[in-house]
């Protein structure tokens, strides 16, 4: 398993010193308006300590009306400075790449939490969610963009867009969410534009050597396999981000769509074009063989969530011994506070069903 722990390079910032890359996770550990918390910053500088090669933040918000969970790391004002500066100096001092994950929750945006409806590209029944308007568009792709150079200027060495897992990004992107009839709606090439607008801006605002990634997901949430495809392979074509994390749930299933099934959804994305963009996949990676076989079949990293959750060093640990075999679930709730959880955290992971040992 070598390759695993071979350097990866990207067109612009540090290389990762080895194939493992932390995904953005979750934790509802920061404090109720944003501020990093020591709980949080306990949580991550462990994986970063633990040896993985990039350390990305959970979702950040970059509007306060777009916070999707409590307890949220956010980004939206200078307030957040002071204790994301912090944690961008800590995770470097360890020799991993430090990454802010830029989210916007959108109708995924719970009410009682950011004390109005929440914000969709077009009005949702389902969600009880409001259309925004065409200034309100560009009034987010400028706040991305903004949260973009507060990272920088926080010293993180880049960012991530979350353009997954149904939130605003992805909601743009679906043709069953989006109706607008704008430049942001109608036809991919508008259903992508807020996504490619922020890019174009971070590129220009950003410095030359500031990394930027982008998630997608390309299942569930309405979004269509064949579109996410093209996006993927238009955001490679395009050369302005340095890589492309694709979150599949499973890296090894078969897509959903009975059109495209037949073979991994996985091999969707490896077997584009991809220039200079590196590709990496998330999703039930929960062994070494796992990680191995992604790079196996194409990938370039992998990047690790809740086996990064049950082993704060997966990384270091495989590297001294080949044989390393992760903890399987269910765990105790006080090792996953050895782990580095919070007992909010811990709390927040008893919602998955099976990962908490019952108590009593």
């Amino acid at each position: 398993m070598t390759n695993l722990f071979a350097p990866l390079s990207f067109t612009r910032g540090p290389d990762m010193k080895n194939r493992f890359m932390l995904a953005p996770l979750t934790n509802t550990q920061s404090h109720d308006d944003g501020r990093l918390s020591d709980e949080e910053f306990h949580w991550l500088t462990m994986r970063a300590k633990g040896g993985f090669g990039l350390t990305m933040t959970c979702a950040a918000h970059v509007q306060a009306v777009g916070q999707g969970f409590p307890g949220q790391l956010g980004i939206f004002s200078d307030d957040h400075l002071e204790g994301l500066m912090r944690l961008a100096a800590a995770i470097k001092a360890e020799g991993s790449v430090a990454v802010v994950q830029l989210h916007h929750a959108g109708m995924r945006s719970p009410a009682d939490l950011i004390g109005e409806k929440p914000h969709c590209p077009s009005d949702n029944e389902e969600f009880d969610a409001r259309a925004i308007t065409t200034v309100e568009v560009e009034q987010l792709i400028e706040d991305f963009i903004t949260a973009a150079e507060r990272a920088e200027k926080a010293g993180f060495d880049g960012v991530e867009l979350h353009g997954a897992h149904g939130y605003i990004l992805c909601q743009f992107l679906s043709p069953g969410v989006n109706l607008r009839d704008d430049q942001y709606g109608g036809s991919l090439e508008n259903r992508a534009r807020p996504l490619f607008d922020i890019i174009d801006g971070i590129r220009a605002r950003c410095g030359a050597d500031f990394q930027l990634g982008v998630r997608l997901s390309p299942e569930r949430f309405d979004v269509k396999l064949d579109e996410i495809v093209d996006v993927a392979q238009r955001l490679m074509r395009d050369d302005k981000i340095d890589y492309l994390d694709m979150s599949l749930w499973n890296v090894f299933k078969e897509p959903t769509d009975e059109a495209f099934k037949g073979r991994t959804l996985m091999s969707y994305f490896t077997e584009l074009d991809r220039g200079n963009v590196r590709l990496g996949v998330a999703g039930k990676v929960a062994r070494p063989e796992d990680a191995q076989r992604c790079l196996e079949e194409g990938c370039d990293f992998v990047l690790l969530g809740r086996a990064a959750i049950l082993t704060h060093d997966f990384p270091n640990q495989l590297a001294e011994a080949s044989d390393f075999t992760p903890v399987v679930v269910p765990v105790s709730a006080q090792y996953l506070q050895d782990q580095g959880l919070s007992a909010r955290f811990v709390d927040y992971m008893r919602q998955w069903k099976g990962f908490v040992e019952a108590e009593g």
